[in-house]
């Protein structure tokens, strides 16, 4: 279980491909304090320490992770939003994140608001049920408001689009102030709303 608050920006050293995606991500963590085993969300992803050294961890990625991801997550270079597993007793800073995606979205505009950004997604209709205005929202990892929300009419080709602002701090401490247009994004809706939805489901049955 994570919060969507990033506490770091790893880097991916290595992908090696074999079975599944072995990458190795460099990162300021102590890693003598991170257990193999452990949980810890790259842009979003929930993934398992496979192996660990000092200032790096390794992770395998399955192929139907890499297929529900954005596309060149991972890739050498890339840099990642990290957040580690919360214990209990942690401050909940953001909102209940599992690191499970449920689909992605592509920016479609990045716009100045005096010094923050406010940054459009476009997103597949099977989302749209799950975002409202005021709302919660995972954008590669990072929990954020949705400030807005408009729905396409059919002939409009039918896709959700959605807006954030992006405050100083959000882009200075994690990877979305270097977001552009035509950028794909890993998204995780708010797990309530998810909740919600199949009770709705059953209650019209």
């Amino acid at each position: 279980m994570f919060t969507g608050i990033v506490t770091d920006i790893g880097t991916i050293r290595d992908v090696e491909r074999r079975g599944d995606t072995r990458v190795v991500i460099d990162t300021a963590y102590d890693t003598a304090t991170i257990d193999m085993g452990a949980s810890i969300a790259c842009s979003g992803v929930c993934l398992t320490v496979v192996d660990k050294g000092p200032g790096w961890f390794a992770v395998d990625v399955s192929g139907e992770t890499i297929a529900r991801t954005a596309q060149g997550q991972w890739t050498q270079g890339r840099r990642l939003n990290l957040e580690r597993a919360m214990k209990l007793g942690d401050e909940l800073g953001g909102h209940i994140v599992t690191g499970h995606v449920d689909g992605v979205a592509e920016v479609t505009d990045v716009a100045p608001e005096g010094d923050s950004k406010r940054i459009g997604f476009r997103v597949t209709p099977d989302l749209a049920p799950f975002l409202a205005a005021k709302g919660s929202v995972t954008v590669d990892g990072v929990s954020l408001t949705v400030n807005e929300v408009r729905d396409e009419r059919a002939d409009e080709g039918g896709s959700t689009h959605f807006a954030i602002n992006l405050i100083p701090h959000t882009q200075a401490v994690t990877t979305l102030g270097g977001l552009e247009a035509g950028t794909a994004v890993n998204i995780e809706i708010d797990v309530l709303a998810r909740y919600l939805q199949r009770m709705e489901h059953y209650r019209g049955r």
